[in-house]
């Protein structure tokens, strides 16, 4: 499983441990999410994401 940063604030987002919080189950890939995933600290979107 990977981890995945938000290249605008540093938000990270781990596959292992998803987003529970955002709804998003433990073990959800990052290609997983949704189009329309934005990060939940500064509104970015997929494509502002970098592999950690």
């Amino acid at each position: 499983m990977s981890k995945y940063v938000c290249d605008l604030c540093g938000w990270e987002y781990d596959e292992e441990a998803g987003d529970p919080e955002n709804g998003i189950a433990p073990g959800t890939t990052f290609d997983a999410l949704p189009d329309d995933f934005a990060c939940p600290l500064c509104g970015a979107g997929k494509d502002q994401f970098s592999e950690a």
